[in-house]
């Protein structure tokens, strides 16, 4: 019985430190995505791009760089050679209904690459990312509606810190806009940007949802399967826009008239589809060790840093109502965190006085 109830200490530690490091590896996709994405696409908008089904396109066009860890969880999980036994891994683990869940959730991610490539193309990097970080709201919301989240005061606090933080550029939604750029314009980005974010607020519950409802085991490489479905109908959505807008014949001749080069437009483009995918496979990886909630909190606690480094790197006007943004977006970052540092160590105090509830799950004899 001892023996028993280490072997269960044993596998729950290595099962803990194994989700804390692949925690950390979907924090750091989400950041680099979180980050690069915007500024990537926003770079090809200043310098003469004009496609917006094109930058929409390349936010899930990058989805056969998850072939490669696919196919290294494929050759993991392939059974060693048996003189007795000829069974071989399956390629893909994924059911239907999680493949037809993983295509719908792709066309409504194709439909907001869609809105948020529209915003980008019309607001400053800094104003859209503060505007994005209303979509905590709408995360908070709809995981309340759809997984039944439970929420603590210290998340109740941040929802509303970050939700605030992006509502204060409403009262002054034009101060910043373009040279150039009309104030119709400017209204409609942020009304594209706004949407955006309300849809990808439903998304990332819904995505969870799917989870809870699968009937599968979900592991990591199934993760990954279903990001790659739901990549490939966001491609296929944005292909269509393509298609329809002439992007496909216009993209050599936008190509020769780019401000940084030809060469450089065609690089800006490849890294664009790679950091985006990096964004997308740290959002699911973090909802697949957490939450749809935390996932949402770690992406509107990084919009800051991306309106820090639109402001240097872009040179972009930083008004008090930024400052403002700022400041509540990293109050309500702060507080979300500590309130799970909480949580954390009220956990570990509960299970070294309660020790049977950690033998309770080893099976009878």
């Amino acid at each position: 019985m001892v023996m028993e109830m280490e072997e269960v200490r044993h596998q729950n530690s290595t099962k803990t430190k194994h989700n804390t490091a692949l925690l950390t590896l979907s924090c750091l996709l989400l950041t680099l995505g979180n980050c690069g994405g915007p500024l990537i696409m926003r770079l090809y908008f200043i310098h003469g791009g004009k496609r917006v089904w094109l930058s929409s396109w390349l936010e899930t066009g990058g989805w056969p760089v998850i072939l490669f860890p696919l196919a290294a969880a494929y050759y993991r999980r392939r059974p060693r050679p048996h003189p007795t036994t000829s069974t071989t891994a399956k390629l893909f683990q994924m059911d239907p209904f999680l493949f037809v869940g993983s295509a719908v959730i792709g066309l409504l991610t194709g439909l907001d690459d869609y809105l948020y490539a529209d915003g980008v193309a019309r607001l400053p990097v800094s104003t859209l990312s503060l505007i994005i970080a209303s979509h905590l709201a709408f995360t908070a919301g709809f995981a309340f509606l759809l997984v039944r989240q439970r929420f603590t005061s210290y998340s109740v606090n941040a929802v509303v810190l970050l939700t605030i933080g992006g509502a204060v550029l409403a009262l002054h939604t034009s101060g910043d806009r373009p040279k150039g750029e009309s104030e119709k314009d400017y209204v409609v980005g942020f009304l594209m940007t706004l949407s955006a974010a309300a849809l990808y607020g439903f998304v990332l519950p819904l995505v969870e949802l799917m989870y809870k409802k699968s009937k599968q085991r979900i592991t990591y490489s199934l993760v990954l399967e279903i990001q790659m479905v739901m990549c490939f109908f966001a491609t296929v959505f944005c292909t269509i826009g393509m298609l329809i807008n002439n992007d496909f014949k216009a993209i050599p001749r936008e190509a020769k008239r780019f401000g940084l080069g030809e060469t450089k437009y065609y690089v800006v483009l490849v890294c664009s589809a790679i950091v985006w995918q990096a964004f997308f496979l740290g959002a699911i990886g973090i909802i697949f060790c957490a939450s749809s909630l935390q996932s949402g909190i770690v992406i509107a606690a990084l919009l800051p840093v991306t309106e820090v480094l639109a402001v240097l790197f872009y040179h972009e006007s930083f008004p008090a109502e930024k400052g403002v943004s700022l400041a509540l977006s990293l109050w309500g970052f702060i507080s979300y965190f500590y309130g799970e540092i909480k949580h954390s160590k009220k956990n570990k105090k509960d299970k070294k006085l309660n020790p049977e509830t950690e033998t309770s799950q080893i099976p009878n004899p």
